[in-house]
């Protein structure tokens, strides 16, 4: 797919699993990505070398991923001008609060985008809006996307209106 623009970020490699849901949603839409562990805490140096040099490697936004002492997605923000997305990881010690409050409550300057809990298909979406404001192409296959989108809602919505809603919970099961 070329190039990276996206740059996905996780801090730990425990994350992965709910991360990958970006990497595929932006796979759909055709964008090119990289993806990398780097953790606020245990490799702080590697943090500020990652966010320094990724906008001179071509990445545009970044979608930091973290849970519990979830600093990863400010301490990037803090070290460059690239639009940040954070993904707070739902934990099982707080049930993510410590995630989403790390990301939430950033200092005035150092802004992040923050999704759901585990939202990182929200998250890639996001990062393809944002590359999409430049570019026409992108644009276009996140509309395609939306409406594939809605058609199975509204495929979905018929069948239950067929079926019923007992013989549908045992078809989706």
């Amino acid at each position: 797919m070329g190039k990276p623009v996206i740059g996905i970020v996780m801090g730990s490699d425990s994350d992965l699993s709910v991360m990958k849901d970006a990497a595929v949603v932006l796979g759909k839409l055709g964008l090119s990505y990289e993806m990398v562990i780097i953790s606020a805490h245990r490799t702080p140096e590697r943090a500020e070398e990652y966010a320094r040099t990724a906008s001179e490697r071509g990445i545009k936004v970044i979608i930091a991923g973290a849970g519990k002492a979830a600093h990863l997605a400010g301490v990037l923000a803090a070290y460059t001008p690239l639009p940040i997305i954070g993904i707070p990881i739902l934990t099982s010690s707080l049930g993510g609060a410590d995630s989403l409050y790390s990301m939430v409550q950033m200092p005035s300057g150092v802004p992040v985008a923050v999704v759901a809990l585990n939202g990182a298909k929200n998250a890639g979406i996001l990062a393809a809006q944002m590359i999409g404001t430049g570019d026409l192409e992108v644009r276009t296959r996140i509309a395609k996307y939306k409406e594939d989108m809605k058609a199975e809602v509204n495929k979905k919505s018929t069948r239950l209106e067929e079926i019923g809603y007992d013989a549908y919970l045992k078809e989706i099961k």
